[in-house]
């Protein structure tokens, strides 16, 4: 797709990564196909080629409208179009170029603006914590749409206090630790159990996403720079404390540490690191076939169906598929995704739930009923978002598959 870029964006970086980009594109369609939006609303602005095309005309120099937004915003930033695309589009950056652009150009109306604003300070703060905690006590009182935001209080378990040769880092992120802390110490227990141990940098936090993802790009960058700071004691080469990856146990956190070295490029002071951080990331399925051996013979034997929901963030962002089927399925798990549109996104996509609502629990509702036909008896998943989602339409147990396999560990006898 040829383009001819504006003069205000013909000398930025900006405008030159997104022509790169535009000229893979083909104008084929197949993305079309597979992206969730155009799926429910039928609209070409509402699928990956439309928007495209939206983004090139606001880089050739014509000016973007509230309804040009409006169409950007509906993006899920699945990168479902990405796993389809024949030509190697990279959507996902072109989009973020894209929305980024337009954000300064059109003014969005102020309660827009001030829940956006809610968002993206509010969920990375010190503060969320106390307020998920405030909310979880009177939980039975909230309105079914905030309730839905609210998962019961959960025990996080004791974290483990053995030391292993073997250490990786962990992300533990910025609402996880408060709405579901079992996630991480059952990660830790897990890892412990196969003789990883797990170590956590102080100072880490928020990996930057939702910042990055609600236009205030240079927040999210900043976010970014303060983790790599906090881990780089860690890994720094010849100073290192032994670390040998970064684990990522929610999937959106991954795909988004994992691009660190892009997102930084441009950055003198941070690049190196940035690339480096990027490539010691993994997310935690990567590592999960390793365990399978010194795990074998510690997890009790399972009987019930899961259905697991692979989030999009670890599908198309991350292109990781069959690991965590493959691996539970080797410890005696009954594991399987969903036969039926196994590839869509469930909605939750970060702050989409809460911008989008309609959109996203009509597709909770769809990927529900395509999972509720395996017959499962739980649900499992491996993003917080899309756990915290799936749950608020459904009383079946979902859950991430580290915490199903650490239960299995618990239980079973010893030898």
């Amino acid at each position: 797709m040829q383009t001819h870029l504006a003069p205000e964006f013909a000398g930025t970086a900006d405008g030159q990564a997104a022509e790169a980009i535009l000229r893979k594109c083909v104008h084929c369609g197949f993305c079309t196909a597979t992206c969730p939006t155009y799926q429910l609303l039928g609209d070409e602005l509402d699928g990956p080629r439309g928007r495209i095309y939206l983004i090139k005309q606001v880089l050739e120099g014509e000016t973007p409208t509230r309804s040009t937004q409006l169409h950007l915003d509906r993006c899920l930033t699945c990168r479902n179009c990405e796993s389809t695309c024949p030509s190697g589009v990279q959507y996902g950056q072109l989009v973020d170029i894209g929305r980024k652009i337009v954000e300064e150009k059109v003014q969005r109306p102020s309660a827009e603006r001030l829940t956006r604003w809610a968002l993206k300070e509010g969920l990375p703060s010190p503060l969320f914590g106390p307020a998920m905690r405030m909310g979880q006590l009177v939980r039975g009182l909230l309105p079914a749409s905030l309730k839905a935001k609210v998962p019961a209080k959960q025990d996080e378990g004791a974290w483990p206090t053995r030391e292993h040769a073997r250490k990786v880092l962990m992300l533990a992120g910025c609402v996880q630790p408060a709405m579901m802390p079992n996630i991480n110490s059952a990660t830790a227990r897990v890892l412990d159990a196969a003789g990883i141990q797990t170590v956590v940098a102080a100072k880490a936090g928020c990996c930057g996403a939702v910042k990055f993802h609600l236009n205030d790009q240079q927040g999210g960058k900043a976010e970014m720079r303060a983790n790599i700071d906090a881990w780089w004691p860690f890994v720094e080469p010849g100073e290192g404390q032994g670390v040998e990856a970064i684990v990522m146990n929610a999937s959106g956190c991954g795909v988004t540490v994992k691009e660190y070295g892009h997102l930084l490029h441009d950055d003198p002071a941070y690049a190196v690191k940035a690339q480096r951080i990027s490539e010691l990331t993994q997310d935690l399925s990567e590592l999960l076939p390793q365990l399978v051996g010194p795990l074998r013979d510690k997890v009790a034997a399972q009987a019930g169906q899961i259905a697991f929901h692979p989030p999009c963030t670890l599908q198309h962002g991350q292109k990781l598929r069959g690991a965590v089927e493959q691996s539970m399925g080797e410890l005696g798990f009954k594991i399987s995704t969903c036969r039926v549109e196994p590839h869509l996104c469930c909605g939750s996509a970060g702050t989409y739930s809460v911008l989008n609502p309609e959109i996203a629990y009509e597709l909770r509702d769809r990927k529900l009923k395509n999972l509720g036909e395996m017959k499962p008896e739980q649900i499992a998943s491996a993003n917080i978002g899309c756990i915290t989602h799936l749950q608020s339409g459904t009383e079946m147990p979902v859950r991430h598959w580290v915490e199903v396999l650490d239960a299995a560990i618990t239980s079973a006898p010893a030898r």
